[in-house]
């Protein structure tokens, strides 16, 4: 069995700061991507950003260019969200998500149960 889960989401002042992590288990997994999603009330989820595990190659939604920084533990399927500069409509459900061997379409297959991330104005 495999499975993600996220943590270090909260509530956060407009402009501050905030580091999400996601760790996977399981024996047996491994991932070709990693990356982060977020879901507003009420609307499907969107991507935020991702990484290649291997070869360093990392993609962002225009709406988080240049203050999230996806990143990653060099041996372990440990992925990091930096998020600066927060503002209130970054407000959302995030969640971590793995694209695996398994994946019949690939696309991302395993996910985690999502944390909240609050932005206060």
């Amino acid at each position: 069995q495999v499975q993600l889960v996220e943590s270090g989401g909260g509530l956060v002042q407009a402009g501050g700061s905030l580091s999400l992590s996601c760790e996977a288990s399981g024996r047996r997994f491994s991932a070709y991507s990693m990356g982060w999603f977020r879901q507003f009330p009420g609307k499907e989820r969107e991507f935020v950003a991702s990484m290649r595990w291997s070869g360093g190659s990392t993609y962002y939604a225009d709406s988080v260019k240049g203050r999230f920084t996806i990143s990653r533990h060099k041996t372990r399927y440990l992925v990091y969200l930096q998020m600066n500069n927060l503002k209130p409509e970054d407000t959302a459900v995030y969640y971590c998500a793995a694209r695996t061997p398994y994946s019949a379409d690939n696309d991302y297959d395993v996910w985690g149960q999502g944390t909240q991330v609050t932005v206060s104005s």
